[in-house]
């Protein structure tokens, strides 16, 4: 195991900046995960670590050891691909078993250790098949099984799960987390899917046009989103975002959404100035039906149009309107037969945006 580090990494292609600006550190035997949309970055990252891509600037670190001129070989790191990439020739036991030979162990010691990670795995009903006989999560599972018995200082995933339905998605996801619970061997997991990302991860690092939007835990990137990117891009459905102002009346401030005024929270009064544009974000599930469901009295009553309704099965979402902005809210499947109803903010769970830079009004 190995923590790696990630020293002011910068790569271009031609005239094209696709990461800008890297700085992180990967703990020892921890899990990290690189987040964001296609072309965000992370997976030209995760490639320059593996010694896939060439750094334009900056050093990477694996242990005390820099990586920039070693060839991929030899960097001690393990990759799972999205695409599996085995062999297609050769049985699932001579997959697994491939690096092994190339290193010229034993065959007692790679039978060992091909069984050992075959167990753990669930594969030893399947070590005869080929590829083509086995399903998508099975051959993920070898590709899994080919970087353990390497026993790599650094395992790398990326996307790995992209090519799966969503119920085995949810099967790998748990494969994965309990590999990791088993060796905890250090870990940098690459993918744009936000449940992957809240499930698997101690840390996750949220990219966007090749920087780091925030970095965080699970809890800290959805309750504490630094910016109005995080805040949108982390939960499902996504927040809502409601263009507002701050005004001021006798040395107190208010955020002014058409004539609805909301006390402004303590947190954000260090940070506050008059008239400033905002965005006021709240996510669909902070908006509730009855002020006794907040479980708090700092709520603030709005009456809302209802524009239309869509069931999730044990939950219903309401695509409401104030002010003309779009409000969307998520509460339990329940019929609501009225055009228009009055609904409760938490206050407790407002986020509030600088219009401009988008940056959260309580950093």
């Amino acid at each position: 195991m190995a923590k790696v580090e990630f020293r002011n990494i910068k790569k271009s292609f031609g005239d094209v900046d696709v990461v800008k600006h890297f700085d992180f550190t990967v703990n020892d035997g921890e899990f990290v995960v690189f987040l964001g949309p296609s072309g965000c970055g992370k997976s030209t990252t995760l490639r320059m670590l593996a010694g896939l891509e060439s750094i334009s600037s900056g050093d990477i670190f694996v242990g005390d050891k820099i990586m920039n001129d070693i060839d991929a070989k030899d960097r001690d790191l393990a990759m799972v691909f999205q695409s599996y990439a085995l062999y297609p020739h050769m049985t699932v036991y001579e997959n697994i078993a491939f690096a092994l030979k190339l290193k010229g162990m034993p065959k007692s010691k790679i039978d060992l250790e091909v069984r050992k990670a075959a167990k753990m795995l669930e594969l030893e009903p399947l070590l005869n098949r080929k590829p083509k006989e086995l399903s998508g999560g099975q051959r993920q599972r070898v590709a899994m099984g080919r970087a353990m018995v390497r026993t790599p200082k650094v395992f790398l995933f990326d996307e790995p799960l992209s090519n799966l339905d969503a119920k085995l998605r949810g099967v790998m996801r748990e494969e994965i987390k309990r590999l990791h619970r088993a060796i905890k061997t250090t870990t940098i997991y690459v993918t744009h899917d936000q449940i992957e990302a809240m499930t698997l991860a101690d840390r996750i690092v949220i990219l966007k046009d090749g920087y780091v939007a925030q970095v965080g835990t699970p809890t800290e990137v959805f309750k504490k989103p630094a910016n109005k990117f995080v805040a949108q891009f982390i939960g499902n459905p996504s927040m809502n975002m409601l263009d507002v102002k701050l005004k001021e009346n006798s040395g107190e401030y208010f955020v002014e959404l058409g004539d609805v005024l909301i006390p402004l929270p303590e947190r954000f009064k260090a940070h506050a100035s008059h008239n400033l544009a905002l965005h006021l974000g709240i996510r669909p599930t902070d908006i509730h039906l009855r002020a006794e469901q907040v479980g708090h009295e700092r709520t603030l009553p709005i009456s809302v149009k209802i524009k239309d309704k869509e069931l999730m099965g044990a939950s219903i979402l309401l695509q409401t309107e104030i002010q003309g902005q779009p409000l969307i809210v998520e509460t339990q499947a329940a019929e609501v037969d009225v055009d228009e109803l009055t609904l409760y903010l938490d206050l407790d769970s407002i986020h509030l945006f600088d219009a401009f830079s988008e940056n959260s009004l309580a950093e």
